[in-house]
Order: C-alpha cells, then structure tokens, then sequence
C-alpha cells in the first residue's frame, strides 16, 4: 500500500479492512432464496439477544433478507452473540503478518462499540457496516472522524492523530517499500493538518474534516469502491 497521502486515504482503509474481518467471521455470507422464509431473527441460539428486526431495519439500510443473511453468519461464528477486544484484534492481526495491528484494532473496535461496553455485538455490526456500506458521504466521513477523535470531544488533535499514524505504520510493517523512516508518521500528521486545519488553530473541526474529504477525489471515489457489498 501506497504511504504517500495515508493520511485520507486511511478512511478506504478502514471500509476494506472492516469488510475483510466481516468475511472472515462469515458474517458476509451470499443471500440466498432461502432467506427469504425466515420470519423473523433466530434468537433463541445466543446469550445476547439483538434488537428485533423491524427496529433494526429502522437503525440501518439493509433488508428484511440482509439483516437475516447477516445475522445467520454472525451467529454461526459468535455463538455467544458478543466478540471481545482479544478475538477481534487477533482476527485483525491475521491481514498483518508482517507488523503488529494491535493499536490500529483498538481504535478500530473502539469506533464500533459505541455504547462502550468492551464488546461488539450484532447490533453494532449492523449499524457500522450499514454507514460503511450504504451510509452518505457525510455519515461516512463522520464514522472515520469518530475514529480519529480518540477521546470524542469533537477535535481531532496532532496527538490524536500522531497515535493513529503510528498504529498505522506498526500495522503495515514492513510491508512498506522503501523502509519507512522513524520521522514518517510525524510528518504525516503534520501533512494531515497543513490539509485540514483551515484555520490554523492546532485542531480539525468536523466541518474542516468534511470539507477537505469532500474536496478530495480519492477520497470521494473510495465511498463508492465497497458499496452494495451484500
């Protein structure tokens, strides 16, 4: 992967690498027929429960057919209708052979536990894959500025974004070509603020974030790239 302009396209990264961890959970498994003679959700095979399907139809962009596709792999893979941090950083670290994922994957997974519980559930599968896969430009972009926004006050810091640049770097490993230079993360995130701190006060704004992402065709080319998925 490519490292110059990491920085955006980090936001593709993390829509390829969330679908990837999907499919190996066999979560991704293809619609068939048959799905559509199901009711309702099979509940009775997990401990955690989900929501009910109609109100998750509601929260998401996915069918009556989809939520049910997605949630026979989820069980079929989660038994006990929860993933922790530990199995979800070491399905991760499978794609990265080569470095160590461990912090890009806590951040990763700390971004789709919204009600931070310290475990994902079906719930919070669905509604992030939803905004990845189906959501708008915006709901998109909101996803990635959450993810870089580690302590959620609204502000993406250069000390925030320095600890996902160099979770980025440690994930890739030596998979970079050529070898990757002690400084780089740094000056990344001295390129992510040249490009997004329009008004030079030391912080990105969610409006400064948007407006920059939406002004970059990389960018805007990636939200299409994964669609329609399933």
């Amino acid at each position: 992967m490519a490292m110059q302009g990491m920085e955006l396209c980090a936001v593709a990264v993390v829509i390829l690498l969330f679908i990837a961890v999907l499919k190996q959970f066999g979560i991704l498994e293809p619609i068939s027929a048959e799905d559509s003679s199901d009711g309702d959700l099979e509940l009775s095979a997990v401990r955690h429960q989900p929501e009910g399907l109609e109100q998750l139809q509601a929260q998401t962009k996915f069918t009556k057919k989809e939520l049910q596709s997605l949630y026979r792999g989820f069980k079929s893979e989660c038994p006990s209708g929860r993933v922790d941090e530990e199995t979800f950083t070491l399905i991760y670290a499978q794609f990265f052979p080569q470095g160590d994922a461990s912090a890009y994957a806590h951040f990763l997974f700390t971004a789709f536990d919204a009600d931070g519980s310290g475990a994902l559930c079906f719930e919070d599968f669905v509604i992030g894959l939803s905004v990845l896969l189906r959501g708008t430009v915006q709901e998109k972009l909101n996803w990635a500025f959450n993810l870089y926004d580690i302590n959620k006050d609204g502000f993406i810091t250069k000390e925030e974004m320095l600890e996902i640049m160099k979770s980025i770097y440690d994930m890739m490993g030596r998979c970079t070509l050529p070898a990757l230079r002690d400084s780089a993360p740094a000056e990344h995130v001295e390129l992510f603020f040249q490009k997004m701190d329009r008004n030079g006060d030391g912080v990105v704004t969610f409006e400064e974030f948007l407006e920059t992402c939406q002004q970059d065709e990389d960018i805007m080319s990636s939200m299409q790239i994964f669609e329609n998925t399933i």
